[in-house]
């Protein structure tokens, strides 16, 4: 955001009478008008103490009982109010932050004081805010650890910023149809086949998950190779066989798939290993690098190209890496895409999914219910699937987690299991618009 603040074609304080007029407008909003309210404007020295003040002036004009506090000389505990407008401190802020007391609601401008605005941390004990106003764009560090919470509801103000050379974005419901190709009314099943291999004996439950989510995704033809299959059972239309050992390279039906989906329960035995390390070095296509797969070229050389999908979690990516993705997720998954030479989706909260020359995109749509065990067999599978169609790595990557995530609207709110998870998959296609029908998700 330093970039786009420099770049601005308008002097600052035409920037900080923008963001101070936004502040007021969500925080008569917040208290439903201005007549008889009173509001505490917590303000510190920079720039989001004078957006604070910008605010307070607008809404005593409005005819609100304003309040403002030096935050470096704040009382422990702020006078009774109707709101709070927390403009104490910025994403400059290096130090911990003692947010005062109040029992009043909280409006954070920005991120909330305290908050790491790139890594989500809170530092000290910033205020919970029920809303946040922020500016031009999200920052990072309200999508990451402790940020989502401490924000609430996360309102974008359009200051005048421009913004169009960031190279990290958030994928919401409108990007979906624009991210996955459109199988045309000419198509035939092989033009968007793609061939799974994952399973092993005790393991066929996340082969027929990955599978089936593919058939589901828009895999024209899906074709299973398994190290061993035994009561699971995947949908009839997919095609099954039990193999000895992962499929090579230059196996003779290869070049008819689009995509390959290699990894989910296969084992890890080093046979097993060694035939995934020749299948993923040598495939000449678009492929999904998953669970045992991950796993097998872990201490390795081997970097699939920029049109795999490496898919950790974090114990995975900690292994590739050699550590852990640390408080800076994005920072990390960008340098192991750029040793990889391939895009990587780190799964959690919010997934962040980077190509080796920089690029991020974010999907935020998932919660805690997507921690359960096969969750990233389907995820794994609708990824195969959007390759399979055409879509670029990076973007396929972010689409599917964003899918992966909206899966989860209409399940309760515990007990859901991977299985659930596929049910909901064709509804939520069709209301993202995939293929060109539906509506937008709710």
């Amino acid at each position: 955001m330093a970039v786009a603040d420099t770049a601005a074609p308008e002097p600052a304080e035409v920037l900080v009478d923008r963001a101070g007029a936004a502040v007021a407008r969500a925080a008569l909003n917040l208290m439903g008008g201005a007549y008889g309210r009173r509001v505490v404007v917590v303000v510190g020295k920079g720039s989001n103490g004078a957006d604070g003040r910008v605010a307070a002036s607008r809404l005593e004009r409005r005819g609100v009982r304003t309040t403002v506090v030096d935050a470096a000389d704040a009382p422990g505990r702020l006078p009774v109010a109707d709101l709070v407008v927390d403009a104490a401190y910025g994403t400059g802020l290096g130090r911990s932050y003692e947010a005062p007391a109040t029992d009043a609601p909280v409006l954070a401008v920005d991120l909330p004081s305290g908050v790491d605005g790139l890594t989500g941390e809170a530092r000290g004990a910033p205020a919970s805010a029920q809303r946040t106003v922020t500016f031009a764009a999200l920052k990072p560090g309200l999508l990451f650890a402790d940020g989502p919470g401490l924000a609430g509801r996360v309102e974008v103000a359009d200051i005048g910023l421009d913004t169009s050379l960031a190279r990290t974005h958030l994928v919401d419901d409108d990007d979906i149809a624009r991210l996955v190709p459109a199988r045309p009314d000419d198509t035939h099943k092989w033009a968007n086949a793609c061939w799974v291999v994952a399973g092993s004996v005790g393991m066929e439950g996340a082969a027929a998950l990955a599978a089936g989510a593919a058939q589901r995704a828009g895999a024209g033809y899906v074709r299973l190779s398994t190290l061993g299959w035994g009561e699971a059972e995947a949908p009839m239309e997919v095609v099954r066989y039990l193999v000895d050992s992962v499929p090579g390279p230059d196996h003779a039906d290869l070049e008819r798939f689009a995509a390959l989906v290699v990894g989910p329960g296969l084992g890890t035995s080093e046979e097993v290993a060694e035939g995934i390390r020749r299948l993923v070095d040598g495939a000449d296509r678009p492929l999904v690098v998953d669970g045992d797969a991950l796993t097998a070229l872990v201490g390795t050389t081997i970097r699939p190209g920029p049109q795999a999908v490496l898919t950790p979690h974090d114990g995975e990516f900690e292994r590739l890496a050699e550590q852990s993705p640390g408080s800076d997720r994005i920072g990390a998954v960008r340098s192991l895409a750029g040793r990889m030479g391939s895009v990587v989706l780190l799964k959690g909260p919010t997934t962040v999914v980077a190509h080796p020359d920089g690029r991020v995109l974010l999907a935020a749509a998932g919660d805690r219910r997507l921690a359960t065990a096969g969750s990233g067999d389907v995820l794994a599978g609708i990824l195969g699937a959007f390759l399979a169609r055409g879509a670029g790595a990076l973007e396929a990557a972010a689409a599917a987690a964003h899918v992966h995530g909206r899966l989860l609207d209409g399940l309760p709110a515990t007990g859901v299991v991977a299985g659930d998870l596929s049910a909901r998959l064709v509804d939520v296609l069709v209301a993202l618009g995939v293929d060109g029908s539906g509506r937008t998700v709710a």
